[in-house]
């Protein structure tokens, strides 16, 4: 009997009544600032400068890759890794130059915005 009743609760919970037939309470709605709450949002931008050598590049599309010092301003360890770049900024740059380069990063990921030889 338990089981008919709480089947016949589930089938009913949609359609806005209880099993003893009253109507059922609507859900409580969030408000947008309690639903934000547990939401993961994106970390916001931040700029930093670095040095480092090319080590490849893809001017037409835009991607170019960098072995780099560290870079305290983001706190990021040197390593070798891509970032994106108008390809205007990568005209001139080779495999193997020394740069100085400006950088635009969101979470774990970089936009150089200037790049000069060294």
């Amino acid at each position: 009997m338990k089981n008919i009743l709480m089947t016949a609760t589930l089938l009913a919970l949609p359609l806005g009544v209880t099993a003893c037939g009253k109507p059922a309470e609507a859900p409580k709605a969030e408000t947008p600032t309690d639903a934000m709450t547990d939401m993961a949002m994106p970390a916001e931008a931040k700029t930093a400068k670095g040095t480092g050598t090319v080590t490849a590049i893809d001017p037409a599309s835009g991607k170019i890759t960098l072995e780099h010092d560290a870079i305290p301003a983001v706190e990021w360890p040197a390593m070798t890794m891509g970032f994106s770049a108008k390809p205007e900024l990568l005209k001139g740059i080779a495999v193997g130059d020394k740069v100085g380069f400006d950088l635009t990063v969101t979470g774990n990921a970089g936009e150089v915005t200037s790049i000069q030889k060294r």
